[in-house]
């Protein structure tokens, strides 16, 4: 096989792929585990495996995926204590978001409709 790199531009069926293959076997050379694990460490360095994150003090909400034929996304920014009004209303409610926003802008409408 050739070590010139193959270019892109050209089409060429004489490609060698037969030396790419998966590994079969553990490699001798490789140094052990162990010997990998206390050179990383006491270089410091930071493993890139995933790590459980730490819980936080608040609770997180539960993930909200409903198919209800609403297609459009708003985004509000609001004080915190608004928008948890807004999720307790739903959740005692059990409606979908989108059903207590759809409530909520009719109970203001009628609000707005009567006379002062």
């Amino acid at each position: 096989m050739s070590k010139a790199r193959a270019s892109i531009f050209e089409q060429t069926d004489k490609l060698d792929l037969a030396s790419f293959a998966p590994k079969t076997g553990v490699d001798p050379t490789a140094p052990p585990p162990q010997h990998v694990r206390a050179v990383t460490e006491a270089a410091q360095f930071r493993s890139r495996e995933q790590t459980v994150p730490k819980p936080e003090g608040k609770p997180r909400r539960a993930a909200r995926q409903y198919r209800t034929g609403r297609n459009v996304q708003f985004n509000v920014k609001a004080l915190k204590e608004t928008v948890d009004a807004f999720y307790a209303i739903t959740d005692s409610r059990k409606w979908v978001l989108g059903y207590t926003l759809q409530r909520a802008v009719e109970a203001l409408q009628r609000e707005l409709k009567k006379p002062t």
